[in-house]
């Protein structure tokens, strides 16, 4: 159920632009456009750059992740192509949070997941990423009661 909110809330997040756009699109940095992430991902900031994450089809979008923000162990239903814009996104594998797995990756590095890989990710400064996938999407963490947050030091 929290995974159907997830795309619901992220399909709310689109446009009307993004909700009418054709196959073609272009769009430069200085455009990009942020708004709130869904619950899921609470502090974060999110820019819908082509396609709809609540229907099939691809769709890409930007997450602008805090400094020190820690994602719990998540899968995702679809393969998941992450591409590091700026900043340092570091990613473990895994049910369990264990940051002795963590490994960074910083601007123009490149994260692909098949479909239900159980990952976590943390950053230590502010970080964008853009994730290029299929719909429809969500986030399920692995243990229901765990969310995203700032981490205070």
């Amino acid at each position: 159920m929290k995974a159907l909110l997830a795309v619901a809330a992220l399909a709310l997040t689109a446009s009307p632009v993004m909700a009418q756009q054709s196959q073609h699109t272009m769009v430069n940095a200085k455009d990009v456009q942020w708004k709130a992430a869904p619950p899921a991902l609470p502090g974060a900031q999110i820019s819908l750059l082509y396609g709809d994450p609540a229907k099939e089809g691809m769709f890409v979008m930007r997450l602008k992740f805090p400094a020190n923000y820690k994602v719990p162990p998540h899968t995702h239903p679809t393969d998941e192509i992450v591409t590091v814009i700026s900043g340092e996104l570091n990613l473990g594998m895994g049910k369990e949070f264990n940051e002795a797995q963590l490994k960074p990756y910083t601007a123009g590095g490149l994260i692909a997941m098949p479909p239900a890989t159980e990952h976590f990710l943390t950053t230590k400064q502010e970080t964008v990423v853009q994730i290029s996938t299929k719909g429809p999407w969500s986030l399920k963490y692995v243990n229901p009661e765990d969310k995203a947050q700032v981490v205070t030091q």
